[in-house]
C-alpha cells in the first residue's frame, strides 16, 4: 500500500476535456505540482455525492490558496461518467480522474472488492501529492468518512 514518502506510479487516467477523451498520465497531472487528491468508491454514490464532492467543492478555493496547484477526485469509473458527476455537482474547480480499469487504484494498493454492487472499487482515501511524492495520506476504515474530507485536509496545508 502507498505511504507518506511513496512516488505515485507512472499510470494512464482518463479524463473529458472539451468533451473529448484524452489519457493524461501521472506526471502530466502530478509532475513539479502540489495536487490534494480524494478517491471516492463510486460516482453518484451517496456518501461520495452528499458529502466528499461537496465538501471539495465548497473549499476548493481555501485549499488553492494554500498554493495547491489542483484539486483531483479519482474514481474506478470512465471518464464520461466523471464528467457528468464534475457537471451534476457544479464541481469545475475539481479535475475528475477516471480510473476506469483500476490499474492506478491496484498498484496502489488502495482496491477494495465489493463484490456484485460494482466489483473493483477504490476504498476512500485523501492525500496530498508534491511533485509526485505522497507528503500526506488519509484513509478511511471501511464504512467511514471521517479523515479524508476538505476540512481535514485544509487543516493540514
Amino acid at each position: 500500500m502507498i505511504s507518506v514518502g511513496s512516488t505515485l506510479p507512472e499510470v494512464t487516467f482518463g479524463l473529458l476535456k472539451d468533451g473529448k477523451t484524452t489519457n493524461p498520465h501521472t506526471n502530466d497531472i502530478f509532475g513539479g505540482k502540489k495536487v490534494v487528491v480524494f478517491a471516492v468508491p463510486g460516482a453518484f454514490t451517496p456518501t461520495c455525492s452528499a458529502a466528499h464532492l461537496p465538501g471539495y467543492v465548497a473549499l476548493a478555493d481555501k485549499i488553492k490558496a494554500k498554493g495547491v496547484d489542483d484539486i483531483v477526485c479519482i474514481s474506478v469509473n470512465d471518464a464520461f461518467v466523471m464528467d457528468a458527476w464534475k457537471q451534476a455537482s457544479n464541481a469545475d474547480e475539481i479535475t475528475m480522474l477516471a480510473d476506469g480499469n483500476a490499474y492506478f487504484t491496484k498498484t496502489i494498493g488502495m482496491d477494495m472488492n465489493t463484490g456484485d454492487f460494482g466489483g473493483a472499487r477504490s476504498v476512500r482515501y485523501s492525500m496530498l501529492v508534491e511533485d509526485g511524492e505522497v507528503t500526506q495520506l488519509f484513509v478511511e476504515d471501511p464504512g467511514r468518512f471521517e479523515v479524508s474530507d476538505a476540512e481535514s485536509m485544509l487543516k493540514v496545508l
